[in-house]
């Protein structure tokens, strides 16, 4: 059981890397969000079973991630008016003063 659960938090935290590296920030916080919720709403499961289809789900998602981060990459657009820096936002606010 004890090597199960360090599967899924390893799983968890790579999952959670991997998002943050996506460039678009609606993709970013989408799958963000889709994962943890997917954890939330199985940390209660028992079945051993059960645990190990997740357990598999969570890598084939890891990988498609992995992958669709690196296609990001190569197709990078400019970053949205959300993901400006709080610096560039005090530059601008600094001008109108």
């Amino acid at each position: 059981m004890a090597n199960t659960q360090n599967k899924i938090l390893n799983l968890y935290r790579n999952l959670i890397r991997e998002c943050k590296k996506w460039n678009s920030y609606n993709f970013r916080m989408y799958a963000l969000r889709k994962v943890r919720y997917e954890f939330q709403q199985n940390k209660t499961l028992q079945d051993e079973k059960e645990i190990q289809q997740c357990l598999k789900k969570g890598q084939e998602a890891l990988e498609m991630i992995k992958r669709q981060v690196i296609i990001g990459h190569l197709y990078a657009t400019r970053p949205l008016i959300i993901e400006t820096t709080t610096t560039s936002k005090n530059k601008l606010n600094s001008k109108f003063v």
